[in-house]
């Protein structure tokens, strides 16, 4: 079952800024018992894990985005965004929420993404 909407992807020249949101497509609070992550594919790579939250705002941050990303969740808790500052060529990639949990968990689960695209 697909546990999370992506939206906010695009096309951005280097350098540039977006924003991703991540909601949830089964409830109104994106947390359950995990934290929340911000995974990304690139074309001929892994899915990997680059930003987590908890819902009281404790985050961790892959090295390759640490100082330009920054996770936050709302008051409400019905949405995590990933704003994304300083965009380079790869961060191309196709962008993934969900829980931060092992890969047996999350099979199947994996909604669709949004492509963001940082070229000249």
């Amino acid at each position: 079952q697909v546990l999370f909407a992506e939206s906010g992807g695009g096309f951005v020249q280097p350098g540039g800024s977006l924003t991703l949101s991540c909601t949830s497509t089964t409830s109104a609070s994106v947390f359950c018992i995990y934290a929340i992550a911000w995974f990304r594919q690139a074309p001929g790579k892994e899915r990997e894990l680059i930003a987590a939250t908890t819902s009281a705002g404790i985050t961790k941050y892959d090295d390759s985005v640490k100082g330009r990303f920054t996770i936050s969740t709302d008051d409400a808790k019905n949405k995590v965004s990933l704003q994304m500052n300083n965009l380079k060529p790869e961060d191309t990639a196709v962008y993934y929420c969900n829980n931060d949990a092992p890969p047996s968990v999350l099979r199947g689960s994996w909604g669709q993404g949004t492509q963001v695209t940082v070229s000249s």
